[in-house]
């Protein structure tokens, strides 16, 4: 049996626990990398004869979640899995509102969570996979607002511009080695999360574009989580994933 290893942070609502469910497949294994537990995938990963491992983590503590991930990944048995994937889709909004207005612990979480915490998980997954003769890939999720600015949002822009940029990196010196992982920075589109509340409840005079999102949500312009997920995984299965190291699930 293709028995798979994927690593999901943000796996407790949202896109991240719709990926959670999908993933759950008969002797596959998903270790999860959330701030709380999500029970009902408990009883998901029973129900579909997969193996679940749930941590309860701060992403923003990447020293503490790197170490405890290399030390569990040290610890698998060789010639267990056929191929291990690592998605790196938890990601925070700080305060919405204008820079200058911004707190500095704020934004350091922003970024600790968003960024930091991707490059030093990738760089653990790779380091601990390394001799591991097993197909690897990495999947960053990415924002459209990695790519195009917008007022009041420069914390989570830059995050995700920095997934980007270091996904770019990654595939360049990946591509030098003999079994590099295969990497992707990917947009999974406009989705109807907890994420988008938050944008269309903040107030007009900090956020110049919320009518844009509020607009989007009364067309019924958002994809449901468990419809993004599904195209998200699919591209994550193409053959040519991370031909281009940055891409929109929409291309």
């Amino acid at each position: 049996m293709k028995t798979n290893l994927t690593i999901l942070t943000g796996a407790s609502r949202g896109m991240g626990l719709a990926m959670a469910r999908q993933l759950l497949h008969p002797g596959h294994t998903l270790l999860t990398l959330s701030r709380t537990v999500n029970e009902s995938l408990t009883a998901d990963a029973a129900a579909a004869s997969a193996t679940l491992v749930q941590w309860s983590v701060d992403l923003a503590d990447a020293r503490a979640v790197t170490a405890r991930l290399s030390a569990w990944l040290a610890a698998q048995p060789q010639g267990v899995f056929t191929a291990v994937t690592l998605i790196n889709n938890a990601g925070v909004i700080p305060r919405i509102g204008p820079l200058s207005e911004a707190e500095p612990d704020d934004l350091a979480h922003a970024l600790r969570v968003g960024l930091e915490a991707p490059m030093a998980l990738t760089a653990a997954f790779l380091q601990a996979t390394a001799a591991w003769p097993v197909a690897r890939k990495v999947l960053n999720i990415s924002s459209g607002l990695g790519r195009r600015a917008m007022a009041s949002q420069a914390g989570y822009c830059a995050a995700k511009a920095g997934m980007d940029h270091f996904t770019r990196c990654l595939a360049l010196e990946e591509a030098l080695k003999p079994a590099g992982a295969r990497v992707c920075s990917l947009a999974p589109g406009v989705i109807d999360t907890d994420m988008q509340v938050q944008l269309r409840g903040a107030d007009p005079a900090d956020f110049p574009d919320r009518a844009a999102f509020t607009g989007m949500k009364e067309k019924g312009q958002l994809a449901a989580p468990d419809e993004a997920a599904a195209r998200v995984l699919a591209f994550l299965d193409r053959p040519d994933f991370g031909a281009n190291p940055v891409a929109d699930v929409r291309d």
